[in-house]
């Protein structure tokens, strides 16, 4: 088989997610809802803090991109709460940020909850990096359970 055939197999095995984009920052957060539904996902998105969870409860979605720092409902809040639902099951959590740039602001989040922490402006690159192996059917038993 061509590498180019490999390739197209690989591909069509891929899955789309479910994914919530919550920042404040209107262009930040349509910027990536594009690059995501350009990958294929079904990606919604909100301003506020408190809607995630609402947003998670309707959606189910295996993927959650967070600003840490949002009105209503900050991210390290949210991403405690979904841990208290849902522990394992909890989607994919990833938190995105201006303004908590230090490592301790790093360590706190993950000991919330997120499972990665991203300095915007983040890469694109790396942020498809670390949902690809839910895309590629790694833990796609557990998306399934959600």
């Amino acid at each position: 088989m061509s590498s180019s055939a490999a390739r197209a197999s690989n591909d069509t095995k891929r899955l789309p997610l479910r994914i919530v984009i919550a920042d404040d920052d209107r262009d930040t957060a349509t910027t990536l809802a594009l690059v995501l539904r350009d990958e294929g996902h079904e990606v919604h998105t909100t301003l506020r803090g408190d809607e995630v969870l609402d947003a998670c409860r309707l959606l189910r979605p295996d993927v959650v991109i967070m600003d840490v720092n949002m009105p209503g409902m900050s991210g390290y809040a949210v991403a405690r709460e979904l841990r208290a639902r849902h522990g394992q099951l909890a989607p994919l959590l990833i938190a995105i940020s201006g303004v908590w740039t230090q490592t301790s602001d790093r360590v706190l989040g993950e000991a919330i909850g997120f499972d990665h922490f991203l300095i915007k402006p983040c890469e694109t690159r790396e942020l498809l990096h670390l949902i690809e192996p839910l895309r590629s059917g790694a833990g796609a038993s557990d998306a399934a359970a959600r």
